[in-house]
């Protein structure tokens, strides 16, 4: 036994229940016939003329029904007589590499095959004019996709939802899209120059730069139920995007779900992965921002990980906001593919290295451990499979009375030992 087991051996660890949060569960079961109604909008409709070479977007983010939503959206150019193609849109993200970005639409299942059409990747970009000089005193160059910058038409494809990063008019959606995604990591960088502090300011600027010089003829946003659900799909004209997204980005927002107990000592996330967040866990589910320009989530005084998903192909982004994480986890991180992200981004706290323990039970032990002013005895911990699934979470017996005076969470069984191999790690 080494020093840091002897030292742990000892940690005293509770028993856990799980228990079910219940959240509002409106969602669409046909996503193709509403997808199609939005289409068929004589609005969005018209902006497809026959032999048009379309660019359709396709993003790094776990997003519902992202493949289906881009099949469709390919059948559809193709029924009126265009030519679709995508493009990986998603800034430095897929290791900043064209491989590594097909790699990631591949794993959302956005083929060649299943989508009907090629896949065209580059990062190559090219400029297509500047920003307005509304801010900063200054015009930023504005940079696309090279093969989007060539194509007749541009389709945007996005959830929209709150960034993990900065609170603004705009977050995750259409407009960032075009702004991060469609800019490859150039464009992402040039627009991250200035800090994370000033994007809520950027977003917009660069979106409407990028309306105003290249042919983006219409979106397809869409936003998500507490159950990572599609419940809203609409179109949206280029003239609309910019008018519209604040307020869906408001709904949104009253959708989003949460640990419902609001503290706790320990915070135990089973797996992280840009499949989940982009941060690897939502902070605003975790409560692990790493810029001071967002808020929310849960209070934990330690966070521990356990592993990665197998979709995020490496890329550990979000270690950094973690205490504690399993050799596991850190021997499946690939740097290439974590650091290019927070280069471009100018953000670093989310990918340093935190402690590193050899088992699952070790890093909850020394989480435990390292916690001050607690019960050591029964010490308060929530354990979630990931930040996008946290409708069945587990609970320490200590926050067993708190949970029966929430009437959304329901106690689904008795409490149980951690259930530990031979390894130390969880079945």
């Amino acid at each position: 036994m080494g020093v840091v087991s002897d030292m742990l051996k000892d940690v005293k660890l509770p028993k856990m229940i799980k228990v079910k949060q219940n959240f509002q569960r409106e969602k669409i079961n046909d996503i193709s016939a509403a997808l199609r109604s939005e289409l068929m909008n004589d609005k969005i409709k018209s902006t497809i003329k026959p032999g048009m070479k379309i660019a359709i977007t396709g993003g790094s983010r776990g997003v519902a029904n992202v493949a289906l939503i881009i099949k469709e959206v390919a059948a559809f150019v193709k029924e009126l007589g265009a030519e679709p193609f995508i493009i990986p849109a998603m800034g430095s993200h897929g290791g900043a590499t064209a491989e590594g970005q097909v790699e990631v639409l591949e794993s959302f299942g956005i083929t060649e095959e299943y989508c009907g059409c090629p896949i065209k990747a580059s990062m190559e970009t090219k400029q297509i004019g500047y920003t307005d000089e509304t801010a900063f005193e200054r015009q930023f160059p504005v940079f696309i996709d090279k093969y989007a910058a060539e194509a007749d038409g541009i389709i945007l494809v996005n959830r929209i939802k709150t960034h993990p990063a900065f609170r603004g008019t705009y977050e995750s959606g259409l407009m960032k899209m075009m702004t991060i995604g469609l800019g490859k990591q150039k464009g992402a960088e040039t627009c991250h120059e200035v800090g994370v502090k000033h994007l809520a300011a950027l977003i917009p600027l660069f979106g409407n730069a990028i309306l105003k010089n290249a042919n983006v003829l219409f979106g397809v946003g869409t936003i998500e139920n507490p159950f990572d659900e599609t419940c809203k799909i609409i179109a949206l004209t280029n003239k609309e995007i910019p008018e519209k997204e604040p307020a869906l980005l408001l709904e949104s927002k009253t959708l989003m779900p949460k640990i419902l107990i609001e503290k706790t000592d320990v915070l135990i996330v089973d797996k992280i992965g840009k499949n989940f967040s982009g941060d690897g866990m939502d902070p605003n589910i975790t409560g692990t921002f790493p810029t001071p320009y967002a808020s929310g989530g849960i209070d934990a005084q330690r966070v521990v990980l356990l592993d990665l998903s197998d979709e995020t192909h490496g890329n550990a982004n979000g270690l950094g906001m973690a205490h504690m994480v399993t050799k596991r986890l850190f021997d499946k991180s690939d740097l290439e593919k974590t650091y290019p992200n927070s280069l471009t981004a100018k953000i670093v706290k989310n990918i340093k290295i935190p402690m590193i323990l050899k088992s699952d039970k070790e890093a909850i032990q020394a989480a435990v451990k390292t916690c001050v002013d607690i019960n050591k005895e029964s010490p308060d911990i929530i354990r979630i499979p990931n930040s996008l699934h946290i409708e069945y979470i587990e609970i320490s017996e200590s926050l067993l009375e708190k949970a029966k005076q929430i009437p959304d969470m329901e106690i689904l069984d008795e409490a149980k030992d951690f259930s530990f191999d031979i390894s130390g790690n969880l079945w």
